[in-house]
Order: C-alpha cells, then structure tokens, then sequence
C-alpha cells in the first residue's frame, strides 16, 4: 500500500511539472517575441513609419492647416469646427489625442533602439542606426514641444518606470532632445562603417551620409527656431543648412505609398471624410503673382468651382463640393519629413535678414516646390512645368516677406506644422508676413487662435501632472517657451 502511495505522488508532482511548464511555455507569444530581443534594425523600420504617417502626416498637420488657412476645414464635423473656431473642437484635449499617443508611442520605441545600440547593448556595434534613431528622436520632439510647449521628456518613453512623468521645459527639450541629440546623431552616422540597416530603412536604405544631410537640415530648422530667444543664432542656421547640402540633402521623403494597400494619410483622410478643401487665403496669394501653382491647388474636383472662404461655416458644413488641391487626392503620393524646399527657403531667410545675397537660394526652394507640386497631368510634361517655375522664380523680388510668402504656398504640399511654427516665430519677433482672413480669428475681442495645441486626453485624465497644466494653460494666450512665453 505504501508502494502504491509513493508511486501516485510521483506521478502527480510529475504531472504538476508537466503542466507547470506547459503554461509557462503557452503563456510565450512565440509569434510576437519581446522587444527586448528584437535586432534595433527590425524597430527602425516602425520609427520612421509612425513618424511619417502619425506625428508628420497625421492630425496634427490637418488641424495646423486650419489654422494656417493653408487648407479649409469642411465636412459638418470635426473640421468644420476647427474652421469656425469652436473651443469645443480646438482646445478639446481629445482632439490630438490619437497623434499625442502615436508620438509617445514613437518615442518608446525610438529610446529601445537607442537602449540597443548604445554600449552595453545587444546591437552596440550598430552605430549608423543608432544615429539614425536619435535623429528621429529629436524629430518627433520638435513636433511635441513646437506644438503643445513643456512636455514630458526626461521621464516619458520608459515604459512603466515613470507612470506619471513630469513635465519638462522647452528650453532644456531643445538644448538636449533635439539640437543636443542631432549633434550626437551627425557624430555616430559620420563613423558608421558598416551599413547595418540596410532594406529596414525605408527612407535612405542604410546610407549614413543620406542621414548625416538629414541631421544637419533639422539642426538648421530648429536653430531657427530659436531666433526670438537667441538673437545671434542666424550664422549657425546657415553653417547648419550648408552643412545639409555638402552632405547631399535633398529632400526626405517617404516613397512606400502604392495606392492600394498603403495609402498616403492626406489622400486617406479626403477619401474617407471630404474634410478638407482649397482656401481663398493661398488662392489670392498665387493668384496675385500669377503663379501656375495655382491649377493644381485650387482644383476642380466636384465641378461646382468653389473654393474655402476662411471662416465661412455655411461652406464648412459642405461636403462633396468645394475645390481641393491636387496632391491631396493622390494615394501614392510621398510624406515629406522635410523637404528640399523648405532647407533652401530657411537659407534664403537667414541671408536676407543678415543683409547677405538670398537670391540663388530663393530661386532653388521656389523650383524645388514646383517639382513637389507637379503630381498631376494638368500640364504636358514635368519638363514645361518646372521651367515655369525656374522663369516665375527668376521674376520675384527676393525680400523678406517675399521669401516667406513663397515658403507658405510651398509647404502647402504637406508642412502645415512648420509653417504654423513660422507663423508664431514671426508674430513673437513682431513681423507678420502672413495675413490671416479667417475673421473668427477674434471673435468678442478675443483671440481665438491657438498659441498651442492643448495635451492629449490619455495623459490629461491619467497622469496629475498633465492635467494641472492642461486646466492651468489658456492655449489662445499663453504663448509657448520659444516665442515668448513661460512654459
């Protein structure tokens, strides 16, 4: 009998370690392996994707285009709102809320890969892709703070170490997320050897010197920038910008859209709501230089022939009828993380505003804009078009508000958020090259324009912190650390 008793507990402590191993092995996502032991080249890939698509390409540039009139918000809801200024809609801290997530979201998988190649990690050998990631690290921070101000930084991107990261200032995001990283950046990408990434990165295929351009292109904006605080800055901007172009810049734009299974978020966004069309603001800007731009931006899709007055509600309640620019309604049409236009119209600024020579520069962001611009066959050849914009560029004035009057028709494209960044560093140095015509700007004697955009909901309602900032910050009047402001 005590045979019998030994031998039934050996057989079920037998069975208890069986199935003991058997849930721990079936509690594994063989499938899906932890991001722990994933090579940092298969995360690239994600970073530059979600950049693109969410934190560049996504809502926060169709609410900024709104602001900017660059584009008319229509369609009887949420941009029809943004349009007429409901508070309701532009400081709402749902609003940006699924872009906030992307961004952070970004920033979580960007410090992994970081973790990963930096010394003491899996793939520390891999420096060209950890200067890559540091590049768009500091790219997707200066979306955060150009837009919302203080965010979290130092703390945010740690998983569940920080459950409630604080806040920190612009001023120390700028000095070590952005400019500090784009240095480290240009550091490892310039001793990369080995071409680590290879097909996983989908903007340069593994080409350090293609990152390197990249780095100091977005030194130069975001030196830029920093113009209200640093009034010395403009000779770093154009050593940064020269700099971009000896390393071959030429544009960064994400080419993985075919129209079919993956489409570009702009022609996404129209196809799926109509919640965007052309607005009378850039129209009257093109149409008083007679710019061939134009065909292409104020297009007749509908064959109503109407176009966006900003401010208008009873044509932002309309769908299906106003004008839209061309490039919007083009699926496989590129992202731009930046665009060769724009280092070329950051050069031509600097210059004219030291008193130097800004022509040549002006010339070559106006022709690059051209070529963004020709996506349809609304003229015979590539060709015709852009020597138009060669002989429209050679016949302007190149002055200060001239260069920034082009900049805003040419970041019409897809660069709403910078050009919201122009608007505000302009007004903070008291210029205004721009003017707005949406009159429910100020309604009551108040401003109804947004300095900022407010922080997401997800951290506003989970995280104290946030949402004292978010209940203490009036987004129509505080202005952000960079133009002026505290916070």
């Amino acid at each position: 009998m005590k045979n019998k008793i030994i031998i039934a507990l050996t057989s079920l402590m037998t069975f208890a370690s069986c199935s003991e191993g058997t849930m721990d092995y079936i509690n594994k996502d063989t499938s899906n392996p932890s991001v722990d032991i994933v090579p940092a080249k298969f995360s690239l890939t994600d970073a530059i994707l979600g950049t693109a698509f969410s934190t560049v390409g996504g809502s926060y540039s169709f609410y900024a285009s709104t602001f900017t009139e660059q584009e008319f918000g229509t369609g009887n809801n949420q941009f029809r709102n943004a349009e007429i200024r409901l508070k309701s809609e532009v400081a709402a801290s749902t609003t940006y809320n699924n872009e906030w997530n992307s961004t952070y979201s970004n920033v979580a998988n960007l410090r992994n890969i970081i973790k990963k190649t930096s010394e003491g990690g899996m793939n520390s050998t891999h420096v060209d892709i950890l200067g890559m990631a540091q590049v768009l690290f500091a790219l997707n921070f200066g979306v955060l703070t150009d837009l919302h101000g203080d965010v979290p930084y130092t703390e945010a991107g740690w998983g569940t170490q920080f459950m409630n990261p604080k806040i920190d200032s612009q001023e120390l995001i700028y000095n070590e997320a952005i400019l500090g990283m784009l240095d480290s950046a240009i550091e490892n990408l310039s001793s990369a050897k080995v071409n680590n990434a290879g097909a996983q990165d989908i903007l340069f295929n593994g080409k350090p010197g293609n990152w390197i351009g990249f780095a100091y292109a977005l030194k130069a904006r975001y030196l830029l920038h920093t113009q209200y605080r640093n009034s010395d800055v403009l000779p770093l901007v154009i050593e940064a910008a020269n700099n971009a172009i000896a390393a071959g810049f030429d544009g960064v734009e994400l080419d993985v859209f075919n129209g079919t299974s993956a489409n570009n978020p702009w022609y996404g966004f129209y196809r799926s709501r109509q919640y965007t069309g052309s607005s009378a603001t850039v129209i009257d800007l093109m149409a008083a230089r007679n710019d061939n731009r134009l065909s292409i931006y104020n297009f007749d899709f509908w064959g109503e022939n109407l176009y966006g007055t900003p401010g208008n509600a009873i044509q932002a309640g309309l769908t299906q009828v106003l004008n839209i620019p061309t490039f919007i309604y083009k699926a496989d049409n590129t992202i731009h993380l930046m665009s060769k236009s724009e280092l070329y119209f950051i050069l031509a600024e600097a210059k004219a505003r030291l008193g130097q020579d800004a022509k040549s520069d002006f010339e070559k962001a106006i022709i690059a804009s051209f070529n963004d611009y020709q996506v349809s066959d609304r003229y015979p050849s590539d060709t015709e078009f852009n020597n138009n914009g060669a002989e429209y560029a050679a016949s302007l004035t190149v002055t200060l508000e001239e260069i920034m009057v082009q900049k805003y028709l040419s970041q019409c494209r897809d660069e709403q958020i910078e050009t919201y960044t122009d608007i505000r560093r302009c007004k903070a140095l008291g210029e205004e090259f721009i003017k707005l015509q949406n009159p429910l700007n100020m309604q009551n004697g108040l401003s109804y324009w947004p300095e900022r955009f407010p922080y997401g909901n997800s951290s506003v309602i989970s995280n104290p912190i946030i949402e004292a900032a978010f209940n203490n910050i009036n987004i129509y009047e505080d202005k952000i650390w960079l133009f002026g402001g505290n916070n």
